[in-house]
Formats: structure tokens, C-alpha cells, sequence
């Protein structure tokens, strides 16, 4: 599946500190995939990040368009 980062995911990526690798990862090969808001997708992953800490990262994606678009991505402790 191909996949569309929103100008709003590339942002939060940045704003939040999330390398670019994390989301890549999640989008190519998730640990889990949960039902959202509205139809949406959550891709999450686990990741180690630089400050030693595990979070759950997650992007939400409305996969039934062609690309499928990222709309945001975050993480969770």
C-alpha cells in the first residue's frame, strides 16, 4: 500500500520529535492496526526513543483512498 504524509502529519512529526524512520516503520510494517474515529486507521508501533523511554507511536490514516493519507501521527507513553 502506498501512503500520502499530510502537510498537518509532516508538522507533527517535527513538532513532536518523531523521526521520520518511526513512521516509516509503522506504515510499512505495524504492530497493530485498531479501528478509529470516522473510519480512520490507527498504524501503531513501539519504539525505543533517544531519551531511553518506549512509546507507542501512532499514525492515523484514512486508508480507503488510493494513496492511503497520513492525516497525523503521535506517541503515547
Amino acid at each position: 500500500m502506498s501512503f500520502y504524509i499530510s502537510r498537518h502529519a509532516e508538522e507533527e512529526l517535527e513538532r513532536r520529535g518523531i523521526q521520520r524512520e518511526f513512521l516509516d516503520s509503522v506504515l510499512s510494517d505495524p504492530q497493530q492496526i485498531v479501528e478509529d474515529r470516522d473510519g480512520k486507521r490507527a498504524y501503531q508501533s513501539q519504539f525505543l526513543f533517544e531519551n531511553g523511554k518506549t512509546y507507542l507511536v501512532r499514525a492515523i490514516v484514512a486508508d480507503n483512498t488510493s494513496p492511503a493519507i497520513v492525516l497525523t501521527a503521535f506517541y503515547l507513553n
